[in-house]
């Protein structure tokens, strides 16, 4: 079973910036997409970003030239740089991990505690 441990989140004024990151136990050989979701107080858990392993990403609106992804293979660790952050960021942050198909120890659709960050106005 594949473990995920998000960190850095926090309480930070409007135009802050943090930085999340997210580390797996899994297989590196499993090439997991990782993604990072939001889920504001009271709605849906939402897509923010994804990075495949060989580092093409892809951002919701939302996101976009506000908020970068990234990741290290031999770290299984994956970091959602996150600037000028706005009160609507606020909320719990999760991410998750999928392998192309869940065999020989790789899992799809593997989650995250979540970490949480506040933006005040």
């Amino acid at each position: 079973q594949v473990q995920l441990a998000e960190s850095g989140g926090g309480s930070v004024q409007a135009g802050g910036s943090l930085r999340l990151s997210c580390v797996h136990s899994g297989y590196t050989y499993c090439n997991y997409d990782m993604t990072w979701y939001h889920q504001a107080p009271g709605s849906e858990r939402e897509f923010v970003s994804t990075i495949d392993s060989e580092g093409s990403a892809k951002y919701a609106d939302s996101a976009q030239g506000r908020f970068s992804i990234s990741r290290d293979n031999g770290k299984k660790t994956m970091w959602l740089q996150m600037n000028n952050l706005k009160p609507e960021d606020t909320g719990m942050y999760y991410c998750k991990v999928d392998s192309v198909s869940a065999s020989n120890g790789c899992v799809v659709g593997a989650w995250g505690r979540g970490t949480q960050v506040t933006v005040s106005s």
